[in-house]
């Protein structure tokens, strides 16, 4: 029996599902990168615990990449390759500032794919993508920390923003 190709309240089909899940695989390569990058490069005592707590999330961030190219397989579709650009810069305080926003970004995406997906019937892709933004959370609450700042709200499906001190 095949499946319905689009959802009832989103309208979303397989084949923009696959599309959007590449956009969110971008975010990932994106995210190791900077992880990585930022993890090295990050200098002085201050920042020690930090960079250690950066690499984990590098290797966090490649285990989201590879659930998310298998959920796009799984749907047919073909991952894609090119990570979303990385802010270059040799400022902690920056660093971790675009590490935080890139975190609450992904979060509100994840949070309408799951919407999307549970629309869909893919609740093993709405699952996939719930354990994922359970450690995408964790990555905001130590980069918020490591700021020196409560963690911002949640940015809503419109992409409204509320500023935090």
């Amino acid at each position: 029996m095949a499946k319905d190709n689009t959802t009832a309240g989103l309208n979303i089909t397989r084949e923009q599902m696959i599309q959007l899940l590449n956009e969110d695989l971008a975010g990932e390569y994106q995210a190791i990168i900077a992880y990585t990058v930022y993890s090295q490069t990050l200098k002085g005592a201050a920042y020690t615990d930090v960079a250690r707590e950066l690499e984990l999330h590098a290797a966090e961030e490649l285990q989201h990449a590879i659930k998310i190219a298998k959920q796009i397989d799984y749907l047919g579709g073909m991952p894609g390759v090119t990570p979303k650009p990385v802010k270059a810069t040799s400022d902690p305080v920056e660093m971790l500032r675009a590490d935080l926003e890139n975190e609450r970004t992904t979060v509100g995406r994840y949070r309408e794919r799951i919407r999307q997906a549970e629309a869909m019937g893919e609740y093993g892709l709405s699952e996939t993508l719930r354990a994922i933004i359970v450690q995408e959370q964790d990555h905001e609450i130590d980069l918020s920390a490591a700021l020196g700042i409560n963690v911002p709200l949640a940015i809503p499906p419109d992409g409204t923003t509320v500023e935090t001190k």
